[in-house]
């Protein structure tokens, strides 16, 4: 976008479709964490670029002097301190009665709803805003926790996760568009292979949406196609079967693959290799790992080592769209996940117009 304004960062592959798509239809995003620097000065920029209106939780005075003393404009950003809104004694009634609804267990309701990621998340849920972005200042133990509890789950999903998408233009084979999705890079520890084939299926649908074509789906192992007979490369062949069989059932645009080596996955070259009588593999868009461990290894490095541009993680299996970024996200971080999650929720309100779910 050629008119975007100077205070725009430079967009890229995964962002720049991102801020076309929002300056169309633009969201209330809103930041847990809104006392952070950098958070302010990604609001800035999503306002700049016509894509967001930001929602920044916190403390006004101290907020305002921190962009004061930093140059960043407020124009259009709203700041809101949960114990001081009008919405306060309404989210307290609602928390109550969810307990009752959910069979939960919750000790005081104001003090539940005074901490920014309960109040951010009930925001969400309630459509007081459309997205969250959370996780700048503390342990995601503390947003995920926030978010089980307050949003509703989606039924055909056993069990929420992230998913984390990785850009760099200096990079072979990072997804067949330059995107690459990762996932569970967030919360299972080790997925059943009822969850494999979720993961598979829902991180293959955001990428279909986010990259508008076929999304090619691996679901990685140690072995490809049956190399090591063991019983963890076994449950990834069955997951994958699953997840297959579902796309079809749901006439899902994916080409879903397992079980794959990395290198058979990412590389056609090495898939030319080891796959006897193959075709010439695509490059996989999305790579599903076997565990957590494996996931969050492979991020890290990439991130570190190979010098790959993260943004996320976004949480799937929840029916308002929300992320994670974690204490040492970048001001590109955080503008670029605050997109993709506004973007999600672009998605939302098409299926669901009226807000149902």
């Amino acid at each position: 976008m050629s008119s975007l304004s100077p205070e725009v960062p430079a967009l890229n592959a995964f962002t720049r479709p991102l801020i076309e798509a929002l300056s169309r239809h633009p969201k209330r995003i809103v930041f847990t964490e809104g006392e952070d620097l950098r958070v302010l000065k990604a609001a800035a920029q999503l306002v700049a670029a016509e894509s967001a209106t930001p929602i920044l939780l916190g403390n006004k005075e101290r907020i305002r002097a921190l962009a004061a003393d930093n140059g960043v404009k407020m124009t259009f950003i709203n700041v809101i301190d949960p114990t001081k809104s009008s919405d306060f004694e309404l989210f307290c009634q609602r928390v109550t009665n969810m307990a009752r609804y959910r069979d939960m267990k919750v000790g005081d309701a104001a003090e539940i709803v005074a901490r920014p990621h309960y109040f951010g998340a009930l925001m969400v849920q309630y459509g007081q805003a459309d997205a969250l972005v959370g996780g700048n200042q503390a342990l995601p133990a503390t947003l995920f926790r926030a978010l089980i509890h307050t949003i509703k789950p989606v039924a055909s999903v056993p069990k929420i996760f992230g998913a984390m998408v990785l850009v760099g233009d200096h990079l072979k084979h990072l997804g067949g568009s330059g995107v690459l999705f990762l996932a569970d890079c967030a919360l299972s520890p080790r997925p059943e292979i009822d969850q494999l084939a979720a993961i598979a299926l829902e991180t293959g649908k955001l990428a279909h949406h986010f990259l508008g074509r076929t999304a090619h789906v691996a679901l990685l192992s140690h072995s490809t196609k049956g190399s090591a007979s063991t019983d963890e490369a076994r449950r990834i062949v069955a997951a994958t079967a699953i997840a297959k069989e579902a796309a079809e059932k749901q006439f899902l645009d994916l080409d879903i693959d397992g079980e794959l080596q990395a290198d058979v996955a990412l590389d056609p070259a090495a898939a030319e290799v080891k796959l006897a009588d193959a075709k010439v593999r695509a490059t996989a868009d999305v790579l599903v790992f076997p565990n957590l461990d494996a996931a969050h290894i492979s991020l890290k490095l990439l991130q570190h080592v190979a010098g790959a541009q993260g943004y996320g993680q976004l949480i799937l299996g929840l029916a308002r769209p929300a992320a994670q970024v974690p204490r040492t996200a970048t001001v590109e971080t955080i503008f670029g996940t605050a997109a993709a999650v506004g973007v999600e929720a672009i998605k939302y309100h098409q299926i669901f117009p009226d807000g149902d779910l």
